[in-house]
């Protein structure tokens, strides 16, 4: 029969079937046929063998592994780009939850001793999800905080959630240590629930409990490289290096440097001193590193305990881990012995304990006795002390020694150069572009002394009500400030060029100053105060309540004036007059001579956050601060503006000598524009053509030399009292030959005309050339009666014409002099005085 019909057979065979597997009778005395009967040991033999499989499937999934680490792994070929394999959801995969294969000869650390390929089952995840934030363009809003365990992340989580609650920046926090804590548990523990807005990211390693430090510390440089790929961040922020792991922060100094990222490591109970680092965006806090403060200090003589106390205020200052300003002391000539033994035992910035090396940052700079200093030098001498390198970071802080500075006075410098020098929206501010720096002092008088300064005052946005109370604000204030101001660098330099060229002018062709500058003050101050008017420039000047503690405290009681409008003082003993030994003697003082007494407020010691606007509840921007201008009244911008341009234009007129057709071309970190006085095509006097065709300007007499300032030959009186013979005998007329000659060569000079075109080219030049050798003629009038010996200063006599001396004796008869046809050009330089 067929297989086919085996198994699918017809009724009447399976009647058939049937009929056959009837019981038969059985017969006891044949025997019985085992092959049609089941055996029971084949079902024992069944079911040994699933035994035995068992045990093989057993065996074969926990065989034993030798001691020494896997040489070939099996390797983890990708997908394809967008897809995510579903085993890194896993809380724990197999093979990172067991522990790896220990080699047969540990490291001396056998905790951690694995060395093998480094893996990142959850960081994938976590990058791809953060697309949307446009971590692909250089410049973004991210920022990244990382910790390497736990204690660290306890003190970086408060802060990152408080950063993004302001939602000016993308927060990120990556884990990349060895603790085997999921990042739900992680944010369990530290009390962090939905409302905290930061991306989280795991970036431990495969075996991370058990890895060695070098590959944790590959493993974090690894993981930044990626999140640099994905992210950008603008800046990463860790907690301190103390605290930290030691493979940690190795790897991320490295990693940061190489890549050009800026590393914020925040001090200790950073979560209580520097709450306000969560205020700024990514724009400042990128700069965080890239910016430089200077401190510059000008010691008035006598002026020792007032030094003193600055300088340890200086040293008591919290400077959070950030880099230390360079300090640079303007000494005077004598130096007391307090200022000098203080200044032998001063080490700055301080050393550190982990004894790397030390690099001084101090400069002092020592003036040599001279005379009393004039308002133009005391204003050079203090300017020039400091020139940045680098004009769009460095920056330097102006300080005088009555100041006392509070020991959280660089937390509230660094905040707002950060926040109104750096941020992401400083570029498209015009307040911010005219922003010249940051004032750490209130006052308490205007620059003159005269009134009374009373800062504005604002309704808080939160209080719309006509009867709330007024609360302080900052303001912008076209002042400047010497007690405690921070200067930006690229406007220092604009000072320089200003300086440069405003000293050079002569000082009786500027009109007198209508609202003078008190002389309690600096001389650099009335130049820098034009800059700002010019420019329309203006300070950041902090508002405080008058029971707040203050940044910077002013001490009056050891004030002492500038030292250029300081009155001489007696340099000897003898010189010290005799007290009165009259018993009757009055002692008579004069209030208005002493410096004025004003409040002083004590130095800030609590956390920053209470001197911000608003209690540090709101980040204004400069446009919603007051704008006041130099007399201290409230301007709207428009009019600022329009204020600004008039004075920049009558500055041009009357102090740079620019005509009234210039057009000024304006250039970054240079003044050039606002002087004219180098230039003789821009001028606003009258040019030599002008004076051709101007006949009332073309004087027939010799100019009355008396009227002119009087010229300082030299200190020697003799050599003094020859020149000013001299001067006089050219103003005489009849005595002086040279005068004379000249006078008559104008005269015919006049009316006589070049003979062809080159000789009236030649007169031109050599009339432009008239002034400037003229001047120079009575310079080299000592020392050309120096190389004539046996003749008399008083008897020599320089023809400016033909440079050449002619001298008059009583024996000899006065020689007369030939007069020659001048051109015009020439006579007229003559007839302006030269």
């Amino acid at each position: 029969m067929s297989l086919f019909g085996r198994l699918f057979a017809d009724d009447e065979e399976l009647g058939k079937k049937d009929d056959d597997r009837k019981q038969r009778p059985t017969n006891l005395h044949l025997p019985a046929w085992s092959a049609r009967k089941p055996a029971p040991w084949r079902r024992r033999r069944v079911l040994y063998a699933v035994l035995a499989c068992l045990a093989l499937y057993l065996f074969v999934k926990n065989i034993p592994v030798p001691d020494h680490p896997p040489v070939h792994l099996r390797p983890a070929y990708g997908t394809s780009p967008g897809h995510v394999p579903t085993h890194i959801f896993k809380p724990l995969t197999e093979t990172s939850a067991q522990k790896p294969p220990r080699p047969e000869k540990p490291p001396d650390a056998e905790k951690y001793y694995y060395d093998g390929p480094i893996r990142f089952y959850k960081l994938a995840a976590s990058l791809y999800a953060i697309s949307r934030l446009r971590g692909q363009l250089q410049l973004n809003r991210n920022v990244l905080f990382a910790a390497s365990n736990l204690r660290s992340a306890s003190e970086l989580i408060p802060i990152a959630c408080e950063m993004a609650s302001w939602d000016r920046n993308d927060v990120h926090f990556a884990v990349m240590g060895r603790d085997d804590l999921e990042l739900d548990e992680i944010q369990s523990v530290n009390g962090i629930g939905d409302d905290c807005k930061v991306n989280w990211h795991d970036a431990r390693p495969d075996f991370s409990p058990w890895s060695s430090d070098f590959r944790m510390e590959v493993s974090v440089s690894a993981a930044l490289g990626h999140a640099e790929t994905f992210m950008h961040p603008q800046i990463v922020i860790t907690d301190d290096h103390s605290r930290e792991d030691a493979f940690f922060t190795t790897a991320v100094r490295a990693k940061a440097a190489e890549l050009g990222k800026s590393v914020i490591e925040l001090p200790r109970d950073a979560a209580e001193k520097m709450m306000w680092i969560a205020r700024l965006d990514s724009g400042s806090l990128a700069a965080w590193q890239t910016s430089y403060v200077d401190i510059l200090i000008h010691a008035p003589p006598r002026s020792s305990g007032s030094l003193l106390r600055l300088l340890r205020s200086i040293e008591a200052a919290d400077y959070f881990g950030h880099r230390r300003p360079h300090l640079t002391i303007e000494l005077p000539a004598r130096i007391d012995t307090p200022t000098k033994q203080y200044l032998e035992n001063l080490v700055w910035p301080p050393v550190d304990s982990s004894a790397s090396s030390h690099a001084s940052q101090v400069t002092l700079r020592h003036r040599i006795p001279h005379r009393t200093s004039t308002v133009e030098e005391a204003s050079i001498r203090l300017v020039e002390s400091f020139y940045p390198a680098r004009p769009a970071n460095s920056h330097v802080l102006v300080l005088s020694p009555q100041v006392e500075l509070s020991p959280v006075y660089f937390h509230f410098l660094m905040y707002h150069l950060l926040e109104y020098k750096y941020s992401s929206s400083a570029p498209l501010s015009t307040e911010a572009k005219n922003l010249m720096g940051l004032s750490l002092e209130l006052p308490n008088m205007h620059l003159n002394e005269s009134t009374m300064f009373y800062p504005p005052m604002v309704r808080s946005p939160s209080k719309s009500s006509e009867d709330s109370p007024e609360e302080p604000t900052p303001f912008l204030w076209q002042s400047p400030n010497s007690n405690a101001a921070l200067y930006f660098g690229e406007k220092w330099v604009e000072f320089h060029s200003f300086l440069t060229s405003r000293i050079s002018l002569d000082p009786a062709a500027i009109p007198a100053r209508t609202n003078p500058i008190s002389k309690n003050y600096p001389s650099w101050l009335e130049y820098i105060l034009e800059l700002m008017r010019a420019r329309g420039y203006t300070l950041l000047y902090p508002n405080f309540r008058p029971d707040d503690e203050s940044v910077a405290t002013v001490h009056y009681e050891l004030f002492h004036p500038p030292e250029e409008f300081s009155k001489s003082k007696p340099e000897s003993d003898s010189d010290i007059p005799v007290p009165s030994l009259d018993p009757k003697e009055t002692f008579p003082t004069d209030p208005k001579s002493h410096h004025p007494k004003y409040p002083e407020s004590t130095p800030l010691t609590a956390k920053l956050t209470s001197l911000l606007p608003n209690r540090g509840f709101v980040v204004p921007e400069l446009a919603e601060f007051p704008l006041l201008s130099h007399q201290g009244d409230e301007l709207s911008s428009n009019t600022f503006s329009s204020t600004a341009r008039s004075f920049t234009n009558e500055f041009r007129r009357q102090v740079g000598l620019c005509a009234a057709t210039f057009k000024p071309k304006v250039e970054i970190m240079k003044a050039d524009d606002l002087f004219c006085n180098d230039n003789p095509e821009t001028r606003a006097g009258r040019s030599l053509a002008d004076l051709d065709s101007d006949q009332p300007f073309a004087a027939s007499q010799p100019p009355d030399y008396n009227k002119r300032a009087p010229v300082v030959a030299d200190d020697d009186a003799i050599r003094q009292s020859e020149f000013e013979a001299h001067l006089s005998r050219q103003a005489g007329g009849k005595e002086d030959a040279g005068a004379k000659v000249g006078v008559e060569e104008g005269k015919e000079g006049r009316t006589t005309e070049p003979k062809n075109t080159a000789e009236k080219s030649s007169t031109e030049k050599d009339g432009k050339d008239t002034a400037q050798n003229g001047k120079a003629e009575f310079k080299k009038f000592l020392k050309e009666a120096e190389r004539e010996k046996g003749v008399k200063a008083e008897d020599a006599i320089v023809d400016p014409e033909t440079k050449e001396k002619s001298v008059a004796k009583d024996d000899e008869p006065e020689k007369k002099i030939e007069e020659k046809e001048v051109p015009k050009e020439k006579s007229l330089g003559r007839e302006r005085g030269w």
